[in-house]
């Protein structure tokens, strides 16, 4: 089962990203210029944004590979920093994921936030 609330909010995503000029759909470059901007925002601490990255993973958007395992750690970095929307998801990820899974993802998401504190 796939999260319909990512599903919704990657469909959104899309949208967003929809080029009203020549009104087609970015294309993979451009979708991948999105992951980074998202990226790059995340790194910065926007919340909204490792969100957007959870979303992405959850339902393999935007030009991401489904990983629910990256998605469970971008929606608890999100949730870490008070997005409530992002402790549904992830608790919905988690459904959806073994034990192993879930530790590598609380794993990855430690590791990210200790790199981000020395960058500090």
């Amino acid at each position: 089962m796939v999260l319909n609330r990512a599903r919704n909010r990657g469909r959104q995503m899309e949208l967003r990203a929809f080029d009203n000029t020549n009104a087609s759909l970015l294309t993979g470059g451009e979708a991948d210029l999105a992951i980074a901007g998202y990226l790059a925002a995340a790194v910065g601490g926007d919340e909204t944004a490792m969100f957007d990255l959870g979303v992405a993973y959850s339902t393999g958007s935007n030009t991401v590979e489904c990983d629910l395992i990256e998605a469970h750690m971008w929606f608890n970095l999100a949730a870490s920093r008070g997005h409530e929307e992002a402790a549904v998801c992830r608790a919905d990820v988690s459904d959806e994921m073994t034990a192993r899974e879930i530790a590598e993802a609380q794993r990855r998401a430690r590791r990210w936030l200790s790199e981000e504190r020395r960058a500090a």
